[in-house]
């Protein structure tokens, strides 16, 4: 029997900082990682590529995502799968929460 089992509340495990983006790890394994993120309004993630496909899943707020040069308005209670070396950016429309799942292949 695992004693150190809890249950979480997501979005309370990671806290907004002004003017700036915070991220906690919860998960790195080979197989992948799960990395919750808090982003002030305004802030974001230039433009990169990633060797594996990425969801996101935003628990607060509101961001709008690249994708290949698309722009996608993911709110909370939404998802968003970004592909695998496709170019992605990120910007905060208002301060977010999300769970960002990397799964490795």
């Amino acid at each position: 029997m695992n004693h150190d089992v809890k249950v979480h509340t997501l979005a309370a495990m990671v806290a907004y900082q002004k003017d700036a983006v915070v991220s906690k790890t919860l998960v790195k394994k080979d197989a992948g990682t799960v990395t919750l993120f808090a982003f002030d309004a305004g802030q974001g993630l230039s433009e990169h590529t990633a060797p594996f496909d990425a969801m996101v899943h935003v628990l607060e707020g509101e961001v709008e995502i690249a994708i290949s040069g698309t722009p996608f308005r993911v709110a909370a209670g939404q998802m968003i799968v970004m592909p695998a070396h496709s170019p992605h950016a990120l910007k905060a429309v208002t301060p977010f929460k999300m769970l960002l799942i990397m799964i490795r292949q």
